[in-house]
């Protein structure tokens, strides 16, 4: 008996099998997509933890906060509840800065007793270490029982309270190895990779920012450190006389200075003044005019018109795109006999027992301003017990204040000194200064320096 045969349709085989293309597509399982979302999701928070933790650094305008955000960041990142940041740039021109978190000032000197040529460097990196390790950084998961540790470092360790530790070098690219930062787990532990490399990823960025900060760091301070050295290092002791003196330098260093020296017949000469411009270049030529002043000063210091006339031409000829504010005071301690001149510059305070008011000097035009600077002298006789105040116009600039207001400000703040502080020329500055800036003239937004001298006469 035949088998049974299938109808025939016109144009239709059922014995051909469909081609690819018309084929359904294959349905994926419920869970391998969802584990695709998942690290999808994982890595968008990843990107926007480290774009968060990024945007907190790159806000830090100094090594120390810069440290202190590296290492709150970084413990984040690896689940770690302590750690140090220690900044030992190898080219050895220093700072060497050291910060931590969750350890003491005696916790940091422990372990930096741990020697440095053995066991110290199985916590902190070493430039070489840097290099092999990459983002993965140096991990030591159990140590009180990892092999080969030298005893210094397990006795450390054991008297800190940490069982485990993972370090990651700082290095940049420009500046080459700039330090470490280490994280340290109170059991054994060790993070996982994903952890290792934000860690890593962000530790690199980091290392730029920080050799940002450090280059602009050494250029402060070298600046900073130019300026002070070309200043008087101490005022001289003049009989009759006390002299104090404050001078905070603004951010970009500008060429504010002071200068205070013995003349002959026991006299003595006061100066401030500052001359146009910030930075490297106002400090050179703030020290020139201050040298030139003092030669002026020493040769015809009883006529202070004298003296700014002279100073005024040396500047014109030598330096005709710059101009400078000068006050120049010729006072004689035993008669109490001060004349004074100005040229552009801020009027003195007098501040006395029974009176605090402005020396009123002519008006008159800064030096290199005009073709021919003059202006007449100022002479006045000091009471015993009065002191003469000079200041730079930093002091009214960094108050914020208009000018009229932060003249008054400064009349109010020399006035109401108690008098315990009135016959202390030091305690005086400290207080002008302190009223009038009371959130601090070392962190203050304006480029201007401060400059104040003050001379009490017995």
């Amino acid at each position: 008996m035949n088998a049974a045969r299938l109808p025939k349709v016109a144009g239709i085989s059922p014995l051909i099998t469909p081609a690819a293309h018309t084929a359904a597509p294959p349905v994926r399982p419920v869970g391998q997509l969802a584990a695709v979302q998942d690290r999808l999701a994982s890595w968008i928070s990843d990107l926007t933890t480290l774009h968060e933790l990024t945007e907190r650094l790159v806000r830090t305008t100094t090594l120390d906060s810069a440290l202190n955000e590296l290492v709150q960041a970084g413990a984040a990142l690896v689940g770690a509840p302590r750690g140090l940041a220690a900044l030992e740039p190898t080219d050895h021109l220093g700072p060497d800065i050291t910060v931590g978190l969750g350890l003491g000032r005696a916790d940091l000197g422990a372990i930096e007793t741990v020697p440095l040529g053995t066991a110290r460097q199985t916590l902190l990196t070493t430039p070489g270490q840097a290099s092999r390790e990459g983002l993965d950084g140096i991990v030591h998961a159990d140590l009180p029982h990892e092999p080969g540790l030298d005893p210094r470092l397990r006795e450390v360790a054991a008297c800190l309270g940490f069982d485990a530790s993972y370090s990651l070098p700082l290095a940049s690219d420009t500046a080459g190895h700039l330090g470490t930062a280490v994280w340290f787990y109170d059991e054994p532990a060790e993070p996982d990779g994903r952890r290792r490399h934000l860690a890593g990823l962000y530790c690199r960025y980091a290392a730029e920012h920080l050799a940002r900060l450090l280059e602009l760091a050494r250029a402060r301070t070298a600046v900073t450190t130019l300026r002070d050295e070309l200043l008087p290092a101490r005022l001289p002791r003049v009989p009759g006389v006390r002299l104090a003196a404050r001078h905070r330098t603004g951010p970009r260093g500008g060429g504010d200075w002071y200068d205070a020296l013995p003349l002959p017949e026991g006299a003595i000469g006061l100066g401030v003044g500052g001359v146009t411009g910030s930075g490297p270049g106002a400090v050179a030529a703030m020290c020139r005019l201050r040298a030139s002043l003092r030669a002026y000063a020493v040769m015809e210091g009883e006529d202070p018109v004298a003296v700014l006339s002279d100073l005024e031409l040396l500047l014109r000829l030598t330096e005709p795109a710059r101009s400078a504010t000068a006050l120049f005071v010729y006072a004689e301690p035993g008669p109490r006999r001060i004349v004074l001149a100005g040229a552009g510059h801020c009027p003195p305070l007098i501040l006395g027992s029974h009176r605090a008011e402005y020396i009123e000097t002519t008006l008159s035009a800064p030096l290199g301003m005009l073709a021919c600077w003059e202006a007449p002298s100022v002479e006045f006789d000091a009471a015993p017990g009065d002191t003469l105040l000079l200041y730079t116009d930093g002091l009214l600039h960094r108050t914020g204040d208009p000018m009229d207001r932060a003249f008054g400000r400064l009349h109010s703040a020399a006035a109401g000194a108690p008098r315990s502080v009135r016959e202390d020329p030091d305690q005086l500055v400290d207080h002008v200064l302190h009223t009038m800036l009371p959130d601090g003239s070392d962190n203050a937004d304006s480029p201007d320096d401060v400059v104040l001298l003050a001379a009490r006469f017995e």
